[in-house]
């Protein structure tokens, strides 16, 4: 649950907010709060376990991978944006310009290193991995703290892969709303949630229905030739049961797991969602897991891999971020094409 400290709730009543919760009668709540065009400062979040202090809007931001830095451009506030990091793929066209303009601080595919972190000087840090607040990455989130830099971690991933009880649409909202009470624009947030939850209830409304449920595996990555799998308590696995498919690996231990190819032979799935990746790492984009699946004498005689049975989202939407929403018609999409 996602909690606002004693201290802060006289700022909620002034600016209308709620305290909101990943559930949906929490999403609900907050979502038909009236929102303000201003943020009174300052205010305490509890953020993972750790209560954080905003003492004004921030004005040099560092996010420490690219799908960050994209939710804060369409909250209007990428200009505030001081450096970014780990970048995965190439940026929508709607928002190219202003990440272009972003300086970017590590390597493609690379996580922020400390010291480049301080050199630019950030009044907030914002990241989408655990496992980038850390002393060999970027920084623990104490440390920073200690140093005067306010952090916000998603709560999606508050411990390293490991899996989060109601990882939802509206977890993923209620993200949008505090960033955006964080960043002094608490309209842009209820904005943003409120188009998105659109787009994701249109497209549930179009699933053509079955009377058995396809069973899909949802593909990211092969790390020196294992695959890595969706699990349960992530994103993919919520978004399984809102368009009525089985994803194979459920009953994993992590919301990523690392799995073997004789279990994908052996659950057989009917589709493949595969994830289409631009960082360079080997098997990333979706044509070379393709080819692999092809050509692998195991899971080259899978019915879904013989019969082109392929679902490509981009690799960051299967994590949250503001592409998760459109991850939602593009699967169905491509269910409905299937049959």
């Amino acid at each position: 649950m996602i909690t606002i400290t004693t201290a802060a709730l006289a700022a909620l009543t002034i600016t209308g907010c709620g305290t909101g919760t990943s559930s949906d009668s929490g999403a609900k709540a907050e979502g038909t709060a009236a929102a303000t065009t201003a943020t009174p400062y300052p205010f305490t979040l509890e953020n993972c376990g750790t209560d954080v202090t905003y003492k004004a809007a921030p004005q040099k931001v560092v996010t420490l991978n690219q799908t960050a830095a994209e939710i804060l451009i369409h909250l209007g506030a990428g200009d505030r944006i001081a450096g970014t990091g780990y970048e995965i793929e190439k940026t929508p066209p709607a928002i190219a310009a202003q990440y272009e303009k972003i300086p970017v601080l590590s390597a493609p595919g690379a996580e922020i290193k400390h010291e480049k972190l301080l050199e630019a000087q950030p009044d907030f840090v914002y990241g989408s991995f655990a496992s980038m607040f850390t002393k060999e990455q970027s920084g623990e989130r104490k440390h920073l703290h200690d140093l005067g830099v306010p952090t916000y971690l998603t709560e999606f991933d508050c411990t390293y892969h490991e899996t989060v009880a109601n990882a939802d649409f509206p977890m993923l909202f209620e993200e949008y709303r505090r960033l955006g009470r964080i960043m002094g624009v608490p309209d842009a947030g209820e904005k943003l949630a409120t188009e998105q939850k659109a787009v994701v209830d249109k497209a549930v409304a179009s699933v053509q229905k079955r009377d058995k449920p396809l069973k899909v595996m949802w593909f990211y990555s092969t790390y020196e030739g294992t695959p890595w799998a969706a699990g349960p308590g992530g994103l993919p696995q919520h978004i399984s049961k809102l368009v009525g498919v089985e994803n194979i690996f459920a009953d994993a231990k992590t919301k990523w797991a690392e799995v073997s190819w004789d279990e994908v032979a052996a659950r057989n799935p009917d589709v493949i969602i595969l994830a289409d990746v631009t960082r360079g790492e080997p098997n990333d984009t979706a044509k070379e897991k393709i080819a692999l699946l092809k050509k692998d004498p195991l899971t080259s005689k899978l019915a879904a891999v013989k019969g082109d049975r392929f679902i490509t989202i981009p690799g960051s939407h299967m994590d949250p971020s503001y592409g998760s929403a459109s991850a939602v018609p593009a699967l169905v999409d491509g269910l409905n094409k299937l049959g």
